[in-house]
């Protein structure tokens, strides 16, 4: 049975079920070199950190959104608690609570966040033994591009790890349509077969595979919604739905009286050909 994961950081700086189980997926080694590149400040660098020789972090927030009225957007992927599919009792992995707080630079040695364009980092060829993008890769610029150049940092023998959301094969693109009532830019959620022919497209060998199933609080993801009306209407269709109404492609539920609804995430590790 699924049990509910905690948040990011509880007291004692433990790591949430469900970047814990990136982490193990992810395999770091302590004298790994690594980059992380994210939309806005994401926990991957102060959850590394602790593991590994080097962590290097680009914020990679595209520049009209950084600039747009004279200030920086917050675009976090937060999670909240979620349940995963099939997970038995987590126990969260302890890390030195300093390297956990939500400050935008404390994940990094050098205290520094880089910002550049995820097509151009300002990084010499193979620079990097592991790369990482969580929730991230189709909010940066043309997806394709910005692999090549993720596998152009990171050096022969070494990995690149993307974590996203995805959708079945199998499962039409509707699903989208509440995920756009939230933010009217969502890319669109990839197939499983999609996300994979990308990768091998910009000339990765995909070594391992994991997908699972997650759910979610609504009211963390509806706190970035773009308006008031379109959380409203998301959390009514939502409701409907439960009551017997048309299928919004979430899976919603009660649980304990809160509502939650349902994600597909994605976790794969390439390795330059």
């Amino acid at each position: 049975m699924s049990q509910p994961a905690v948040t990011f950081q509880e007291p004692g700086g433990a790591i949430a079920p469900h970047l814990r189980r990136l982490l193990d997926f992810v395999e770091p080694a302590p004298d790994d070199v690594c980059l992380d590149v994210a939309r806005g400040h994401g926990p991957m660098p102060a959850a590394l950190v602790p593991q590994v020789r080097h962590v290097s972090a680009v914020d990679a927030l595209p520049p009209p959104l950084r600039h747009a009225r004279g200030r920086t957007r917050t675009v976090e992927f937060g999670t909240g608690p979620v349940r995963i599919a099939g997970e038995g009792d987590l126990a969260a992995r302890r890390v030195p609570t300093a390297y956990l707080e939500r400050r935008p630079n404390r994940g990094c040695p050098d205290g520094i966040t880089v910002q550049a364009d995820a097509t151009a980092l300002p990084y010499r060829d193979g620079t990097f033994s592991l790369v990482t993008t969580r929730f991230s890769l189709y909010n940066l610029g043309d997806p394709q591009r910005v692999l090549r150049e993720l596998l152009r940092v990171c050096r022969p023998g070494g990995r690149l790890v993307i974590a996203d959301l995805v959708r079945g094969n199998l499962t039409g693109p509707g699903r989208d349509r509440v995920e756009r009532l939230r933010d009217p830019d969502h890319p669109g959620t990839p197939s499983i077969a999609a996300l994979t022919d990308l990768v091998t497209g910009a000339g990765a060998t995909i070594r391992r595979f994991d997908v699972f199933t997650v759910e979610r609080p609504i009211e963390p993801w509806l706190a970035g919604a773009h308006s008031a009306h379109a959380a409203d209407q998301i959390r009514g269709e939502l409701l409907e739905e439960i009551d017997g109404g048309p299928r919004t492609g979430a899976k919603p539920r009660l649980i304990g009286g809160e509502l939650w609804f349902t994600q597909s995430w994605a976790h794969i590790a390439a390795e330059p050909i």
